[in-house]
């Protein structure tokens, strides 16, 4: 899946979201991502990266093998 796509399906979920995505290991399977969004404000690590991980809609595991997250709130 292109760092492209990954952003786009984020940020139709997440407006306000920044997004940072590495590819780890040039193969578009294994990313890291650093996403900075005021929704997070009042949510815990656990449903910001829920919130993430929906936004990709069944994508994790499918097209993206590897996508470790590290969400702030801004």
């Amino acid at each position: 899946l292109p760092i492209e796509e990954i952003k786009k399906l984020i940020k139709e979920s997440i407006p306000d979201a920044s997004i940072e995505i590495k590819d780890l290991a040039g193969d578009n399977n294994h990313y890291s991502a650093v996403i900075k969004s005021k929704v997070f404000k009042n949510l815990n690590k656990i449903e910001q990266h829920k919130l993430v991980y929906k936004s990709l809609k069944g994508k994790m595991g499918n097209e993206l093998h590897a996508l470790s997250i590290n969400t702030l709130s801004e």
